[in-house]
């Protein structure tokens, strides 16, 4: 099974970056998949994930009017970043876990994704 998270880069402050997901080797399209960030010293953080269908999304806190998770088929998923800051900058991790079976459950906890992509670089300058 492999999850390849493509679409980071370097962009200024107020930019925009689209990253995707592409997961291969099993289906997940009875799953959540979700983004998580990390800069270094600091936990992997939830940034928003995607229910089976697309049909429910959330976002954290922070995220919520810039960034849009959209879910393109059970085994890729997109993350578009509008009006990016420099503390956006991080890894980007894409995920995905075999518990929700068909719920609207999102989990936000990284310990429940068995499945992680490599992650993708993005960086924001001021």
């Amino acid at each position: 099974v492999q999850l390849q998270a493509s679409g980071g880069g370097w962009v200024q402050t107020g930019g925009s970056l689209r990253l995707s997901c592409a997961a291969s080797g099993r289906s997940f399209r009875r799953y959540a998949m979700a983004w998580f960030r990390q800069t270094p010293g600091k936990e992997r953080e939830f940034v928003g994930g995607s229910n089976w269908s697309g049909g429910s999304i959330n976002y954290a806190d922070p995220h919520w009017g810039r960034f849009t998770i959209s879910r393109e088929s059970g085994n890729l998923v997109h993350l578009q970043m509008n009006n990016l800051k420099p503390d956006d900058t991080a890894v980007y991790f894409c995920a995905a876990e075999v518990h929700s079976d068909y719920s609207d459950y999102i989990p936000e906890n990284p310990s429940d994704y068995e499945y992680w992509g490599q992650g993708t670089l993005v960086t924001v300058s001021s």
